[in-house]
């Protein structure tokens, strides 16, 4: 069986991205929202949003999944490449 293949494309406004230094995440019944924020030096009593995401809780759930996978799969070969 052939593996669905999905391209993804990155705007050229969002090729940077973004740098976030704290995360905040609510739930509600039908959705999770996701505040990636900026803890600004010297103010560490405020965090500057920097990008909100929203999703499902499916989709929430899948997003858990690649992000644990491939941190894990990172922490792996980082390790095997220690000398």
């Amino acid at each position: 069986m052939a593996e669905n293949k999905i391209k993804i494309v990155v705007p050229d406004q969002q090729r940077v991205g973004k740098y976030s230094n704290a995360v905040s995440v609510s739930v509600t019944q039908n959705d999770v929202v996701i505040d990636m924020g900026y803890i600004v030096p010297g103010q560490e009593s405020t965090v500057e949003v920097v990008s909100r995401i929203n999703m499902s809780h499916g989709t929430a759930e899948s997003f858990l999944k690649v992000l644990q996978d491939t941190l894990l799969d990172y922490r792996a070969k980082a390790k095997g490449g220690r000398k």
